[in-house]
């Protein structure tokens, strides 16, 4: 070939690259690479039913103790034996990856699994019957959207005649019947939110409303106080003013307590200062806090119409306790105060707000039951860490350095000075709550 004919075979190859030089650089690929992502309406569902899910405390239950979220495995004990929790990611094999969204309503109504097997009550279906269909199918698109985790769960521990079909539909025969949340036309819509709330998702009467024998829950004492089976916590009273009643409380501080767990500063008067600790302070951490202000203010106003009630066993002690306290047992109680309690609590037990609780004129120190004084003694606590309260203090144990002597003596301390008025408390009292401390 002639160098002129090489010559012109160079040029239309550097013509060429050029060319496709330029392509490359005017092309639209980087452009469309950086369009923003419009949110799909199955991304809003998910989003709602993660915000529900937290508004159920659902994982609270369904995640064992270092385990993965939602992955089931943590049990529940009843006076029955235990039952576990079951694992609620979309694997095939152990969790609700075969579930559809029929069988998941199903459960959360009927309180019925998937193979038509009647569950234990334990699982709170008595409450999520009210959930509405779109909820639980926002709930049920949250939950497969999880990262599916092989986890089966452990057989359950409820002895006989309990652990058996028939049982359990003699059970729901007296106590449960499916039934859907009516919102009451003579209230607003902001008391008819939070009546869905409290009584459905938060399900708050599965701890603050007594069980009979059998486990079910009076509707004609709901949410007026008792004791948690074997937990030795109790959920006090939300119709008693003179236990966690807020009828006498502003919205504005009912809101502060569940989105932040303490509303013990100089603004708030003594009779409306709360921390929660124990059960609730899970509630706190895993649930309120993280809800809408909205949905909190709806929660207050519906709490703050509950019907007043006095808790006659309560109060009951007024009337016929004697002013003859031993004086030992009150000598013992200050002496133990003083060296282990008034350095944080202070010499009137004024307390320190922000930091350590008021015990005088304390709503939980006066009390008629004592179990949750004695837990908190023995066991020790802290409230949630929250966004208003994000490093709170704790409440040592003392398991190990007071004998139920000088528990019961201390407590009868502070339950009868700087203006409290309560029953002393009784070593065998502290004995029974310490041998069957089921934290």
């Amino acid at each position: 070939m002639s160098w002129l004919k090489r010559l012109a075979v160079l040029a239309f190859a550097v013509g060429l690259a050029l060319a496709a030089l330029s392509w490359w650089w005017s092309r639209p690929v980087a452009v469309l690479a950086f369009e923003p992502r419009v949110a799909s309406a199955a991304d809003a569902l998910v989003e709602r039913g993660a915000y529900l899910a937290r508004a159920g405390n659902c994982m609270a239950c369904h995640t064992a103790r270092g385990g993965e979220p939602y992955a089931g495995g943590r049990g529940i004990e009843t006076p029955f034996g235990a039952v576990f929790a079951g694992n609620l990611t979309p694997d095939p094999a152990t969790g609700l990856g075969r579930w559809s969204r029929e069988d998941f309503w199903r459960a959360l109504h009927h309180g019925q699994s998937r193979d038509g097997r009647l569950l234990y009550p334990a699982f709170p279906y008595t409450n999520t019957t009210l959930v509405s269909r779109a909820d639980a199918d926002a709930l049920f698109a949250y939950l497969q959207s999880l990262p599916p985790v092989m986890q089966a769960t452990p057989a359950h521990q409820v002895a006989w005649p309990f652990n058996t079909q028939l049982a359990l539909g003699a059970w729901r025969s007296l106590y449960f019947s499916p039934g859907l949340f009516e919102a009451d036309p003579a209230q607003s819509e902001a008391w008819n939110r939070g009546a869905y709330l409290v009584k459905g998702l938060g399900h708050c009467s599965a701890c603050h409303t007594a069980r009979n024998a059998l486990g079910a829950t009076n509707d004609a004492l709901d949410l007026a106080g008792g004791l948690i089976p074997l937990q030795n916590w109790y959920a006090p009273s939300l119709t008693d003013p003179a236990e966690a009643g807020v009828s006498h409380w502003s919205i504005e501080d009912v809101v502060r307590l569940l989105k932040t767990g303490v509303t013990d500063d100089t603004t708030v008067a003594s009779s409306k200062r709360a921390w929660v600790s124990g059960p609730m302070g899970e509630v706190v951490q895993g649930s309120t806090q993280h809800l809408s202000e909205p949905d909190l203010r709806a929660m207050a106003v519906f709490l703050k119409a509950l019907p007043v009630s006095q808790n006659t066993v309560s109060t009951a002690w007024v009337q016929t306790h004697q002013h003859g306290l031993s004086s030992a047992k009150m000598l013992q109680g200050q002496a133990l105060y003083e060296k282990h309690c008034a350095q944080c609590h202070g010499d009137q037990g004024q307390g320190k707000a922000g930091s350590y609780p008021t015990l005088s004129l304390n709503r939980a120190v006066n009390m008629h039951t004592t179990a949750n004084l004695v837990q908190m003694l023995l066991y020790g606590g802290y409230s949630p860490a929250t966004e208003g309260n994000p490093r709170p203090y704790g409440m040592p144990p003392y398991v190990l350095v007071l004998k139920d002597s000088e528990v019961a003596a201390v407590l009868t301390y502070v339950r009868n000075s700087w203006g409290n008025q309560a029953p002393d408390v009784s070593e065998v009292e502290v004995n029974r709550h310490r041998n069957t401390q089921g934290q």
